[in-house]
């Protein structure tokens, strides 16, 4: 592990429970566009034990449903986490980067007016949603870079954000700009991009491979999660699931209405492991991640640090600058 500046004198922890289902239950329902002129359809995943809780808006990846990511966003909702999942485009319909990131900020400005009434009509008990805690997420080239599009400011928003994750973010096809996903963000430079907010950027070791010999990687150096966390400011984090792939975060087969995901694992490399490790692995970085960060308990995330081996899936050594 390499450990710039840590500021943390805890003693090392032996476990963490992250990785395991919350004990919070939950649920998860469908908002459309017609309720209460929402810009796009929602899945939302919310607590349904009384409290307040912080706000995750997660963008999904290209050619991807927002429901694929159900039991990743089901295990961050279970340790106290409200999710609203937009779809952001129809599937196989994909609009262009920048309108894509506009419709994101049209969601993030409903959420300070919308979601929670949304909530009160779905929910029996008092859940609130903690509208001064809004993390940005998201997965691929188009979910990933969306989060940190919207976090640099390419889209107009009226609400604050606290922290910033993105899962296996990807900028384009190749470092040719041209072929790069509008907005173009990345810059080549370190350090380069303008936040204020702690950054997690979590990566997968099979992204950068070919499926086969007529595919191209889903992930390709030079525009994938090492180059997004080479241009974060501290502080930020950065952990990779060596033996896994850019698609392996999905729900299964049965789940995902089946050929789809099929064709889209077929497209990137996949690992041979568990896929439920994987899902696992990165609900336990979040909510880690998260509760560092928002709520001042560093115990879950300083035992990954100290033993990346308490995750299910293989964690190459996690990079932390002043986190």
């Amino acid at each position: 592990m390499a450990l710039i500046d840590k500021p943390l004198t805890l003693a090392t922890t032996i476990g963490t429970n992250v990785f395991q289902s919350g004990n919070i239950h939950w649920k998860q329902f469908n908002v459309d566009t017609s309720n209460r002129n929402c810009p796009k359809p929602l899945l939302v995943f919310t607590p349904t034990v009384e409290g307040t809780y912080p706000i995750i808006l997660f963008c999904h990846g290209f050619g991807v449903c927002n429901s694929f990511y159900s039991n990743l966003l089901g295990h961050i909702t279970s340790h106290g986490f409200i999710v609203v999942a937009p779809q952001l485009f129809t599937v196989g319909l994909p609009m262009p980067g920048q309108c894509e990131v506009n419709f994101a900020g049209k969601v993030v400005n409903w959420i300070s007016n919308g979601l929670q009434p949304i909530i009160n009509e779905n929910i029996e008990e008092k859940v609130e949603a903690k509208l001064d805690t809004l993390v940005l997420a998201g997965h691929h080239s188009k979910g990933g870079k969306t989060a940190f599009a919207i976090a640099l400011g390419h889209a107009k928003t009226n609400l604050k954000f606290s922290a910033l994750i993105g899962i296996d973010p990807v900028a384009g096809p190749s470092k040719c700009k041209i072929c790069r996903t509008p907005p173009h963000i990345l810059t080549g430079q370190a350090q380069s991009f303008n936040l204020n907010i702690p950054v997690v950027v979590i990566g997968t070791g099979l992204g950068p491979e070919k499926s086969n010999c007529f595919s191209i990687p889903c992930a390709p150096e030079g525009v994938n999660h090492k180059q997004f966390f080479y241009e974060c400011k501290p502080p930020c984090a950065h952990f990779v699931t060596k033996d896994y792939g850019h698609m392996d975060m999905l729900d299964d087969d049965s789940q995902t209405q089946g050929l789809r995901e099929s064709v889209l694992k077929c497209i990137c490399k996949s690992g041979i492991g568990s896929k439920d490790f994987m899902r696992r692995t990165l609900g336990g970085l979040v909510v880690a991640f998260l509760k560092a960060h928002l709520n001042n308990q560093w115990k879950d995330f300083q035992a990954i640090l100290d033993d990346p081996n308490l995750a299910p899936a293989k964690l190459e050594d996690p990079i932390v600058y002043n986190i």
